[in-house]
C-alpha cells in the first residue's frame, strides 16, 4: 500500500542522513524550524516523509528507493517540486476535478490527467508538469517483487502496464505498482545492453 512508502522524520534525520545522534537533537532542529517537507516547516519528529517528497535539512533531498527495496535520500534534482502519482479522481461540485495523490495530498485540476499518471507539484500545490502513463515513458516500481527497479513502459492495457525492467529480458505486467517519472538525464541502459 502507498502508506508504507514513507519514513518518519526522526528515522530520516538520525538513522539515514545522520544529521542528528538522538531524538532530542532532532526535536531541537524542528524547534529551530530548519526542517521542511515539501516546503512546509516540520512540527513533529513523528511526521512522515512520503516517497518522492522533498526534505529540506541543510541540503535538499528527495526520498527514493534502491533496487533492494530500501529507502534512500538522494539530493533532489528538483529542489522545489515533488513527484506524485494520481491514484484516484473525484468530481466535486460544479464539475471541478480533484486528483488524489499517492502521498495523501490532493489537487484541483481541469487538465486531462488520468489515474496512474504522474504530476510534478510545486510547494504551493500547483501542477508544474504532467507525465502520462504511456508507452516509452520511464517508471519506478514502488511496490511488489520488483520494488525499487526502474524500467521503460512497453504497453498499457486498462490498469495493467507492461514494463521492461532494467537488466531483464521480458516485460513484467504490473498493476498500480509503478510510478511514471521523467528523468532529467537519459536512462543509462538500452535494450542492447540487456544480457
Amino acid at each position: 500500500s502507498y502508506t508504507d512508502n514513507s519514513v518518519p522524520v526522526l528515522i530520516a534525520l538520525r538513522d539515514m542522513l545522520k544529521l542528528a545522534r538522538t531524538a532530542n537533537e532532532v526535536k531541537k532542529m524542528i524547534n529551530q524550524k530548519v526542517i521542511k517537507i515539501n516546503g512546509r516547516t516540520v512540527r513533529d519528529y513523528r511526521e512522515s516523509i512520503n516517497i518522492f517528497n522533498i526534505l529540506e535539512a541543510g541540503k535538499t533531498y528527495s526520498l527514493g528507493l534502491l533496487d533492494t527495496g530500501k529507502f534512500v535520500f538522494e539530493e533532489a534534482k528538483h529542489k522545489n517540486m515533488r513527484l506524485c502519482k494520481v491514484i484516484n479522481k473525484k468530481i466535486l461540485k460544479n464539475k471541478v476535478v480533484q486528483l488524489n495523490l499517492h502521498d495523501g495530498s490532493n489537487v484541483i485540476s481541469n487538465e486531462n490527467i488520468a489515474v496512474g499518471d504522474s504530476v510534478y507539484l510545486d510547494f504551493e500545490g500547483k501542477i508544474k508538469k504532467h507525465v502520462a502513463l504511456q508507452k516509452g515513458k520511464e517508471a519506478v516500481i514502488i511496490s511488489g517483487k520488483y520494488i525499487g527497479l526502474k524500467g521503460r513502459i512497453e504497453s498499457k492495457e486498462g490498469r495493467k502496464v507492461n514494463i521492461l525492467i532494467e537488466k531483464s529480458e521480458k516485460p513484467a505486467t504490473l498493476e498500480q505498482e509503478a510510478i511514471v517519472v521523467e528523468w532529467q538525464k537519459k536512462i543509462l541502459w538500452e535494450k542492447s545492453e540487456l544480457r
